[in-house]
């Protein structure tokens, strides 16, 4: 092969991924809109339901608007309707399939998409090339400059000249404190070199979560290919371990993404740095350049530590549920049972061997999907209990003097109220409480409040309750218990009059 040859190769494998399908269809800038739309800066993972209603009022209103608009069932080949409604759901499945859009499952059990690293750097892209700015500034410059000199400073083998490079760090520092202790004014740099330098930064922090969901995802892959191993059983589970760790290893250590892992992890381990990091970015967002920056881009510089939490997390979570999933493997795999459904398979293999020898290409067996009804007769449900047919015990004769006699005062000190002392009470007093109070000790049980609140019903002191006082009652057994209860008076209208029944008896 030509070199030109090789160079369309090359090429044509990247046009093929999925970032830059994601770029390059004609419906690319309705997608793009509607998955930066749905996944803010801030928002990782949407629930499938609100994720379906989402794209669907998202897409409609594109379409209403006469941009292009993607139709279900693209990955098909097939021509479908671009003016019928949109289908959240069915949109959602084919961004999936072109690895778009991953479903997984929440920890409470319920899906939800994310963002793939194909789409979070399609995303990069757009947001890096409307930056209105220039490729090459001093602060970009410098960054590399200064990026040059410290990692070259760290390579140097040359004890001397690392005493020299130090010397002189020491020097330039020391000058720098001198004229600053002795009053000099504080040189800042203007607004257009520190929007300048925020650029930049920016654009870097933009590339985190890209970055960290390629390696959740080459963790996921190495998932997917270990679980096929011990399903399938083509290797012992010691081969398949040690494929992990050394899979695991090469991964962290082989890929660009997977330095940039361990890298960010030692970050997160130190207090000190961290603490550190969000001081600096304070002390960015107080310069003044940083009123010109809207609300969503001070949040989202203000949440960088955030975004390397949630990354590792994510990452770490993918690598626990590859070890839970090992874990359960090897707890659970049961080489006997293993063994003797080897053993059955290899038989039905060798009956079907012998079946396609005997038979012809159009011979016709029947084969019963579920297996056939045993015929089992009836079965006793119940059998015999002796007891059963034991004769009951003799029923004994009750003690008479297990009841106390009971005698018909005692029955009316325990019974209701007494209506009748109650209304003779009323009658003759001017205040229904003193009335109450003028009773002897056995007419003022508890009860007896119900009668006299039945008896004063219709009296506007008493439904008002404008005075409540309490009121002295004494229970059977003799305990004083004081209850407090509205009060009426009895000098407007006789309290005879008030009901003309009670309990059946006319009042006189």
């Amino acid at each position: 092969m030509t070199d030109v040859d090789l160079e369309f190769a090359r090429v044509r494998a990247v046009l093929d991924r999925p970032t830059l399908r994601l770029m390059s269809r004609p419906t690319s800038a309705a997608v793009l809109a509607v998955f930066r739309t749905v996944f803010d800066r801030d928002v990782q993972y949407v629930p499938a339901d609100r994720m379906h209603l989402q794209v669907e009022e998202h897409v409609a209103r594109l379409q209403a608007t006469g941009a292009r608009v993607p139709a279900s069932d693209q990955t098909s080949g097939e021509p479908t309707d671009t003016t019928a409604r949109p289908n959240g759901r069915a949109l959602c499945r084919d961004w999936v399939a072109a690895q778009w859009l991953v479903r997984s499952n929440s920890a409470d059990g319920d899906e939800q998409y994310s963002l793939t690293s194909h789409a979070l750097e399609a995303l990069s892209m757009v947001d890096a090339l409307a930056a209105d700015r220039a490729l090459i500034s001093e602060s970009r410059l410098a960054m590399i400059v200064d990026a040059v000199h410290r990692w070259a400073a760290r390579a140097e083998p040359d004890p001397d000249v690392q005493v020299r490079r130090l010397d002189a760090q020491i020097a330039e520092l020391q000058a720098e404190r001198d004229r600053l202790a002795n009053g000099d004014e504080v040189v800042t740099v203007d607004d257009h070199r520190m929007r300048d330098g925020y650029t930049n930064i920016s654009d870097l922090i933009r590339q985190l979560p890209s970055d960290f969901k390629r390696v959740e995802e080459a963790v996921a892959a190495m998932h997917r290919s270990i679980v096929e191993d011990f399903r399938q059983e083509v290797r012992p589970i010691g081969e398949i371990l040690d494929d992990y760790l050394a899979r695991t290893d090469d991964l962290m250590q082989a890929t660009p993404e997977g330095r940039a892992f361990e890298g960010a992890f030692e970050l997160l381990r130190d207090d000190a740095l961290l603490l550190r990091l969000r001081d600096d970015i304070a002390t960015i967002l107080a310069h003044p350049f940083a009123d010109t920056l809207g609300s969503g881009e001070r949040r989202a510089f203000r949440n960088t530590v955030g975004i390397l939490r949630q990354g590792i997390e994510d990452v770490l979570a993918q690598r626990r549920q590859l070890t839970a999933t090992l874990r359960d493997q090897i707890v659970a795999h049961d080489v006997v049972r293993d063994r003797e459904l080897d053993a059955v398979l290899r038989s039905v293999n060798r009956g079907l061997a012998s079946w396609i020898e005997q038979g012809s290409a159009r011979d016709r067996v029947p084969l019963g999907l579920l297996p056939a009804t045993a015929e089992v007769g009836t079965l006793r449900e119940r059998f015999h209990d002796p007891d059963n047919d034991a004769v009951p015990p003799p029923i004994e004769e009750p003690d008479d003097d297990v009841f106390e006699e009971l005698d018909v005062e005692s029955l009316r000190r325990h019974g209701g109220p007494l209506l009748a002392e109650l209304r003779a009470a009323l009658r003759d007093a001017a205040d229904s409480a003193d009335a109450f109070h003028a009773l002897p000790p056995e007419q003022r049980r508890p009860v007896e409040l119900f009668g006299l609140a039945h008896l004063l019903t219709g009296n506007d002191d008493f439904e008002t309750a404008t005075h409540v006082v309490p009121h002295r009652t004494v229970r059977p057994d003799g305990e004083p218990v004081t209850f407090h209860m509205p009060t009426a008076s009895l000098t407007g209208a006789p309290a005879d009059t008030q009901h003309d029944h009670d309990n059946g008896q006319e009042a006189r």
